[in-house]
């Protein structure tokens, strides 16, 4: 048996080494070789075992469980690492200015209903479609309409952010680190200044594309305005075909039938089981030599004439009755 101190165990991977370890003479043969590693996995093991009996048990409904230490042995990494993320416009003028990012909360107070409600979505807090009166100000024009501009400044709000996440998009092309969602599209994105060259997009590229747009709603397409001259979305798999409730002697008779075939699969798999094939030959035989023994016993039509005596026949007198 190993000693400790030769043994490194490492509890928190469940991992044991022996680095001191070195074969005496080389194996003669395979099997020697195979037996010297199982019989050095298994002081291993035990030593592993030995380690984990020293710790602290605690109870549970399964039974002991046991809290393994921190590991002290680094695993190198499956695959490298990330690339960072390039900062966004915002975040450098955040850096730039002190300003620190506070995580806002979902939900604020309305004033309008005196109810706490969400800040974005259906029926948010303070939501300028519910907002029946504005307040005029002093620097407001006259005969200008103050709800559509509400409109107007709220479109160029969206029309800003969406330039800004363009920018931001082609800030990450350049350093090549756009996110995986992106560079599937990233050819129908208007990103201009990106190091690999464009590639030209096909018909069916482009149909496929538009297919996957067009299916990607929770409708899966099927509510969406279609374009002119836009074709319906080739269906790949295959329909789900469900039987009728109601049991009927045209289709919904198909559900007694597959519930046949099912039984009959699974009686054929176990047909050895049920039916002995030796008994059911043997009798087949037997049957088939009592009918060949029956037929040459039986004598032959014209024989049988022969033999037999003609029989005579006579006609019975009828007695005549005495008439009154």
């Amino acid at each position: 048996m190993e000693t400790q101190q030769q043994v490194h165990v490492d509890i928190a991977h469940l991992m044991a080494l022996n680095p001191h370890h070195n074969l005496i003479s080389p194996p003669s043969s395979r099997e020697e070789l195979v037996n010297e590693c199982i019989q050095k996995g298994t002081e291993l093991v035990q030593a592993i075992a030995n380690k984990l009996f020293f710790l602290p048990p605690t109870e549970a409904k399964d039974g002991l469980l046991v809290e393994l230490p921190p590991p002290k042995t680094r695993l190198p990494r499956e695959k490298h690492l990330p690339k960072p993320k390039p900062p966004t416009k915002w975040e450098l003028f955040a850096k730039k200015k002190g300003i620190k990012i506070i995580k806002k909360t979902k939900h604020v107070f309305d004033k309008n209903t005196h109810t706490w409600k969400r800040c974005y979505g259906y029926d948010r807090a303070n939501d300028e479609k519910n907002i029946p009166i504005l307040k005029s100000k002093m620097t407001d024009e006259p005969g200008v309409d103050p709800f559509a501009e509400r409109r107007a400044k709220k479109r160029q709000r969206i029309e800003k952010r969406e330039k800004n996440r363009l920018q931001n998009l082609k800030q990450a092309a350049k350093m090549g680190a756009l996110p995986s969602h992106v560079l599937l599209a990233a050819t129908a994105l208007p990103i201009t200044g990106t190091q690999a060259a464009t590639k030209k997009i096909r018909k069916d590229e482009l149909g496929n594309v538009a297919g996957m747009a067009a299916t990607a709603t929770a409708g899966g397409g099927k509510f969406d305005k279609k374009l002119p001259g836009e074709k319906p979305p080739k269906h790949e798999g295959k329909y789900r075909k469900f039987l009728p409730v109601v049991e009927g002697t045209g289709v919904g008779s198909q559900e007694k039938e597959q519930t046949e075939k099912v039984l009959n699969r699974l009686i054929s798999k176990n047909s050895h089981e049920i039916l002995n094939i030796n008994k059911a030959v043997n009798l087949c035989n037997v049957k088939g030599e009592k009918k060949r023994t029956h037929e040459r016993r039986k004598p032959s039509s014209s024989t049988s004439s022969k033999l037999k005596p003609n029989k005579i026949l006579q006609k019975k007198s009828l007695k005549k009755g005495k008439a009154n």
